[in-house]
């Protein structure tokens, strides 16, 4: 049996690949174990979306779970306006667009237009300072488009045990997981 890809793979995956080996370790303990303030802080955000009370319009779409049969990619998306066909993914606080968030909402939108939705615009929600960022659809940005998808390919074939796996100093410091990694810098 194939598995799929959940969503939050994406970012994690190119933060570091091993990230996402470590966090399945953790499956069954309680969250508070081994997330930090940035991830409860996240959470905590999310609270409104999560419960479903962040708009009660029967045209918005809100924690709705989707699946992508093309790219075998199941997630939830934050928020989607059928009326306007926007789609909107809230981040506790953005300083940067890194390209795992945008890979985020392009496997949201292939979902959502897989489900028969049409997706119109898609934006990222910064509610620590109220504003929004407007990713370009994949149709429009086709060399993000080829990376969404060859992040999906290596996901598909990674393998743990890697030979060329080269730590990132930076990225290790800030790594949940780098107490239980073999190859971790701290």
């Amino acid at each position: 049996m194939e598995t799929y890809i959940p969503i939050s793979y994406l970012n994690d995956f190119i933060f570091c690949p091993r990230s996402i080996y470590f966090h399945q370790l953790y499956g069954g303990y309680a969250k508070t174990v081994y997330q930090q303030k940035p991830q409860v802080a996240g959470i905590a955000a999310h609270t409104a979306i999560d419960e479903q009370t962040y708009s009660t319009r029967k045209n918005i779409l809100q924690a709705t779970e989707i699946y992508c049969e093309r790219y075998n990619i199941c997630g939830k998306i934050d928020v989607f306006d059928i009326d306007t066909g926007k789609l909107t993914e809230r981040k506790r606080e953005i300083k940067t667009i890194y390209d795992g968030y945008v890979f985020q909402v392009y496997a949201q939108y292939f979902a959502l237009s897989e489900m028969g939705y049409n997706v119109h615009n898609i934006v990222m929600h910064c509610i620590a300072h109220n504003k929004n960022y407007n990713i370009p659809l994949p149709k429009d940005a086709p060399e993000m488009h080829c990376k969404f998808e060859q992040l999906i390919d290596q996901i598909n074939n990674f393998d743990l045990d890697t030979p060329n796996f080269t730590p990132i100093e930076a990225k290790c410091n800030n790594c949940i997981y780098n107490n239980l990694c073999d190859y971790s810098l701290c």
